[in-house]
Order: structure tokens, then C-alpha cells, then sequence
């Protein structure tokens, strides 16, 4: 059944004498092979070993193993160490009638797990499955999970590199088709989010004790600098023009996502209870993350929503087309792209755009990261960081600006050389 697995938890006595025992006496369980884990129950006076088998008929079955050498040394028989404990815990089971009759745990299977889990705590489902169904699933799927092996992952990683970009599919062909030019920075970034769908994957099984380690994907890291974004905002200037030149009902929207740093699906889901006047705050509920949090806003934001939302009922719906009917999704696609044509912004931006305008003023005005990550929605202050911290004011780049000589140059009335002939 393979080598002994490790568990810093249960591997020495100190580890073991910090843990609380448990009120309902249920042990601590360790998977050390596909149906079968190690327990440890902790008691008053030292713990003991048990063994939890996956039978042929569908059930788990118990068994006290040994004392654990809490309090005295092992003597190999009553009294046990950890790794002594799994030995013996491997020799039950391989006298009991084969484990798991569905077949071993399998990649696929832990994706299943994730995304009923990610689809009930998180956001962008849809994608997030699209991408396991058609980049993990084909290469990894059928390999049980104790079986997988850095080389593996690493060789899957090295060939979505390697692969030209997919187009989109439309809804009338129903396939991708493949790009024919290729980027291999882009590619590696993408082979990085891929590696990060798995790895969340592998992880919520291994912590599910469907899993007897995560050395082997912990050992694959991302391709290194391909994610540094480049980021595009919009002046000051541009984004003036761009209010100006949206519909009425539009323009609402895009001057809401500008004041806030919303998404456009936070926008559309708000309601007029949402926004509370005193303490000038926007609650956004629904979250990519699913954390919900609340926006500030400046003056200028809060007498907008006033005047968007004054004597509606706090259940409407904030935000509406011209019809009075909600915002659904891509309905701003069509509206933004003609605005930006009228405001002679080329090439015309997306809807997420204005989010990133909305961080990119804030940094430029040497507002921290933290804060620039909390009014985001931003779990910590990585993406943070990659996306904006080069708009910040920087010593540096002040220090040089202020110490490098003037070296002359006129950039006025400068004509062209001319090539001598030979």
C-alpha cells in the first residue's frame, strides 16, 4: 500500500499532546490509503489507535488498533508510534474483503466534489466548470488521486502552454475553434489559472481525507512573471466624455460603476435598500467571492444614489433599462461599445474597465493597497498589488526625476537626415 504518510498533527507525541480532545470522542482521522484511514482519540490518560476500513458493501468499519506512545515508549505490540500504527492499520484492512467497490478516487471525482461545493459558495461557476471540462478533465481525469504525480501535473501544465489559444465558440457551431496566433507568455498565464482550478480541486479532497497527501501538486508552482497585468484605465478626461456620450438610462450604470469600483453584475443585482444615505454607503451582497461588503462613497456618489433611488421601494431594483425592465447579462456590451464610439475612445474599453479606473484613481492619489483591496472586494492585497502599485507615487521614481540632469535636447523644429547617396 505505498510508503508511510506523514501528519504533523499526529506524527509526534508533542503534536499529539496539544490537540483538545474531542466531546464526541470521534477520532483524528488520517487517510494513508484509499479507503482505509488511521484515527487517533484522544483521551485523559493518552490515546489510542484506530483503523477505519471502506468495505466491499459500502461501509465503514472500525477497529482499535493499539495505545499510542503518548505517556510510554513503544514495545511494538499494545503500545504503538504513528508510523507503527499504519503498518498494522494496512495489515486489517488487507485481511478484510476488497475496499470501495466504486473504484478508486479519481481526479474527476474530486472535481465533481469541488464544483458542487463552488457552486453554492462562489461565483462564476459556469467558467470555472467550462474550463475543468475542457483542459483537466481530458488528460487528468481518469487518474486516481493516490496515484497522481508531480510529473503529471507538470507534463499537463507544459502541454496547455504549449497549445495554441481557443476562440470562443458560438452558440450556433457549439465547439471552440483554435486560435492560429499563439503567445506564449499568454498561454503560460492561462495554464496557470488551469493549475489553479486543480489544485483548489485537489486540495478540498485532501482536506475531505480523499486524499493520502498534497506533496504531489504542492511540488508543481505556476509559471513564473506571465500574470504581471497591464492594465487599462481611463482619464479623467475620458471618463467624462464617456458619461456624456451614454444613453440616460446608461449612463446611470456607468456612473455608478465609477463612483464605486462595482462589477457589472453587483451593479444590476442592487437594490434601493441597499444604499443607506447615512452613513453614505453601498452594500454590494452578492460578491465574486461571496463575501458581501460595503462600498464608500464620496459626495458626489452619495447625491447620485439619492437622487437614483429617491422615493422608490427599498425592494426595487436600483438600476433599469429603458423599458423599466433589469439589466441582464452582456446587455451592456452593445450601449458602452456605442458610447465609446461617440467619445472617441478607441479602442473602445470594456464594461470591467471602469472597475479598473476607479482602482487607477485611487492609487495614483497614494491611497494604500489595504484600502484600494477593501473597497475591490479583493481577498488580500495581491492582485491588488500587480495591478496598480506601479500608479502609486513612488520614491523612486520621484528621486529620480528631481536628480537626473537636463541634457538639452530640443524636440522643436527637428528635420529629417538625409541618406547620402553612394
Amino acid at each position: 500500500m505505498g510508503r508511510a504518510v506523514r501528519d504533523w498533527k499526529l506524527s509526534s507525541r508533542t503534536a499529539r499532546l496539544k490537540l483538545k480532545a474531542r466531546k464526541s470522542r470521534e477520532p483524528f482521522w488520517r487517510l494513508i490509503h484509499e479507503g482505509l484511514h488511521l484515527g487517533y482519540r484522544k483521551g485523559e490518560r493518552g490515546g489510542v489507535w484506530m483503523a477505519r476500513v471502506y468495505d466491499d458493501s459500502g461501509k465503514y468499519r472500525k477497529r482499535v488498533l493499539a495505545h499510542a506512545d503518548d505517556i510510554h515508549d513503544s514495545n511494538g505490540r499494545d503500545i504503538l508510534t504513528f508510523r507503527q500504527a499504519q503498518e498494522k492499520a494496512k495489515a486489517i484492512a488487507a485481511e478484510m474483503p476488497a475496499a470501495n467497490p466504486l473504484g478508486p478516487y479519481t481526479v474527476a471525482d474530486a472535481l465533481r466534489d469541488y464544483l458542487e461545493w463552488y457552486v453554492a459558495n462562489r461565483k462564476a461557476f459556469a467558467a470555472t466548470k467550462h474550463a475543468a471540462e475542457l483542459h483537466i478533465l481530458p488528460k487528468l481525469g481518469t487518474i486516481p488521486i493516490a496515484k497522481l504525480t508531480s510529473s503529471q501535473i507538470r507534463r499537463w501544465r507544459e502541454s496547455i502552454a504549449k497549445a495554441p489559444a481557443r476562440a470562443r465558440s458560438s452558440s450556433r457551431r457549439g465547439v471552440s475553434r483554435l486560435r492560429k496566433a499563439y503567445d506564449l507568455r499568454a498561454r503560460q498565464a492561462t495554464a496557470n489559472r488551469l493549475l489553479t482550478i486543480l489544485k483548489a480541486a485537489l486540495n478540498f479532497a485532501w482536506r475531505d481525507g480523499r486524499a493520502p497527501a498534497d506533496e504531489p501538486w504542492r511540488k508543481v508552482k505556476p509559471f513564473k512573471n506571465v500574470d504581471n497585468a497591464k492594465v487599462r484605465y481611463l482619464s479623467l478626461g475620458e471618463s467624462t466624455r464617456l458619461i456624456n456620450a451614454c444613453a440616460p438610462e446608461f449612463r446611470l450604470l456607468v456612473q455608478a460603476a465609477l463612483l464605486t469600483g462595482c462589477r457589472y453584475g453587483e451593479l444590476v443585482r442592487m437594490v434601493c435598500s441597499d444604499f443607506n444615505p447615512d452613513s453614505a454607503t453601498v452594500l454590494v451582497s452578492e460578491t465574486k467571492s461571496g463575501k458581501p461588503r460595503h462600498v464608500y462613497l464620496t459626495d458626489e456618489g452619495r447625491r447620485s444614489f439619492e437622487r437614483i433611488t429617491a422615493g422608490r421601494p427599498g425592494s426595487e431594483t436600483i438600476f433599469l433599462r429603458a423599458d423599466g425592465k433589469p439589466w441582464g447579462a452582456a446587455h451592456q456590451q452593445r450601449p458602452l461599445m456605442k458610447a465609446c464610439k461617440a467619445a472617441h475612445i478607441s479602442p473602445p474599453v470594456s464594461f470591467h474597465i471602469l472597475r479598473h479606473t476607479y482602482g487607477s484613481m485611487l492609487a495614483m492619489k497614494g491611497v494604500p493597497l489595504q484600502v484600494i483591496a477593501e473597497a475591490l472586494g479583493h481577498a488580500d492585497t495581491r492582485i491588488t498589488h500587480r495591478h496598480y502599485a506601479h500608479l502609486m507615487p513612488s520614491y523612486v521614481a520621484d528621486t529620480i526625476r528631481s536628480n537626473l540632469p537636463t541634457f538639452g535636447i530640443k524636440t522643436d523644429n527637428v528635420a529629417k537626415m538625409k541618406r547620402k547617396k553612394a
